[in-house]
């Protein structure tokens, strides 16, 4: 139910009111989750099972907001951040959004993550009309505002990332036997068609596709399963642990193929050293954040802001972790956000604002990538640059892409 506050505000407005002048009423708007001292945004995260090494994300946005509260809040509002343990399991996710939504009484659901998940309470927060903002997965499917206006991804989808990959290796590897790996959910199928439209008439290149279970101990047997297919290109759709057991499966077998890693696991500390960086070189994955291991953004200054924001707010995190800086940068675009509803705190306002951007900076994205969206457009960002593991960092080359530069 969507309540509205109309009330005066004090001194001088107030007094010409009471005395008939014509002088404008300062008026508020709210809907449930908002009050004069407080926003609520509700998040779901596994901060336990398969997936738990996500958690980071949440715990930065928790302390971003809490840095913002220590500033004097969003417009003299504190954002109260309720985030539960969902362990990555999609009924766990409907229980949890089920009590932030009609228990809690949040104002919007911002940043849950992982497309099982978020699928399972798509439907749900539309029919509720509850914004479930910049999703926490790059699904394709986040960005339909005429089935789903109440849902917005932030991320730039799996497919484009797809079809990117699958241009890259078709000019690059020659006469390429590509191996793909994916977990088997709406998330690995969505990079999975991606990259076939990427790879057209030549999608028979694909000669091998296993898959697995984001709860599976292993994905030993699959990575066999591929080296014995005779592929030599291998496209990587795993999260942070079978990413990392299948960079060192490969090498303990002695397979060397040109390797495509989602961007979703390509954390130096979650996944890369776990994995070895011995195993790792070469690999290919795509960027739309810089990455605080990669030496050429010492002298930025917006990493330098971070780094100095880290050192305070959470000086015993791994700032090697990428998702520190994904839960940094998708925070600040939010706040952004919640600033430009000003005292129109209605949740068709707030999607209206999310709708509103263009060219917008967010501080850690590339340069040259910035969040643009429409009524029409529910895709923030839509560009990525490729980048190369040498070392124990990212190397970027080549340039800005989206799926239609390629």
């Amino acid at each position: 139910m969507t309540t509205t506050r109309r009330q005066f505000v004090g001194g001088a407005s107030a007094l010409a009111v009471l005395s008939g002048s014509s002088a404008a009423l300062a008026e508020k708007k709210y809907d449930e989750g908002v009050t004069d001292a407080e926003i609520r945004i509700g998040n779901t995260n596994p901060y336990s099972g398969p997936a738990s090494s996500y958690a980071a994300i949440a715990r930065t946005i928790d302390t971003f907001f809490k840095s913002v509260n220590d500033a004097g809040g969003i417009n003299g509002r504190k954002v109260k951040f309720i985030s539960l343990d969902d362990g990555y399991s999609p009924p766990k996710t409907v229980e949890m959004v089920r009590q932030l939504v009609e228990q809690d009484k949040i104002f919007a659901l911002f940043q849950s993550l992982g497309t099982p998940c978020n699928t399972a309470i798509h439907k749900y927060m539309n029919t509720r009309k509850v914004p479930q903002l910049y999703v926490a997965t790059g699904a394709s499917k986040w960005g339909d505002p005429k089935h789903f206006p109440w849902t917005m991804g932030f991320q730039p989808d799996y497919r484009t990332e797809a079809i990117i990959y699958a241009k890259h290796l078709m000019a690059n590897v020659k006469d390429p036997k590509i191996g793909v790996l994916h977990q088997n959910d709406d998330y690995g199928r969505d990079y999975l068609d991606g990259f076939k439209e990427g790879l057209g008439k030549d999608v028979d290149r694909i000669v091998k596709i296993v898959t697995f279970e984001a709860t599976d101990p292993t994905v030993d047997s699959q990575i066999i399963q591929l080296k014995n297919s005779g592929a030599n290109v291998f496209f990587n759709v795993s999260g942070p642990k079978a990413a990392a057991q299948g960079i060192r499966k490969a090498a303990d077998l002695g397979w060397q193929p040109a390797h495509y890693l989602n961007n979703v696991s390509a954390s130096v500390a979650a996944v890369m050293k776990p994995a070895g960086y011995e195993n790792a070189q070469g690999i290919i994955t795509a960027a739309y954040l810089m990455d605080a291991t990669d030496h050429q953004w010492d002298g930025n200054e917006e990493m330098k802001a971070w780094r100095a924001w880290m050192d305070k707010h959470m000086p015993q995190a791994n700032k090697a972790d990428a998702n520190h800086i994904y839960g940094y940068a998708v925070a600040f675009l939010m706040t952004e956000t919640l600033k430009r509803c000003g005292d129109t705190l209605t949740r068709a306002n707030l999607m209206k604002q999310a709708a509103g951007f263009q060219k917008f900076r967010v501080p850690m994205l590339l340069p040259g990538i910035t969040v643009s969206t429409s009524a029409t457009d529910f895709y923030p960002l839509q560009a990525v640059q490729l980048q190369r593991f040498k070392g124990e960092t990212w190397e970027l080359f080549g340039e800005i892409m989206s799926a239609e530069s390629t």
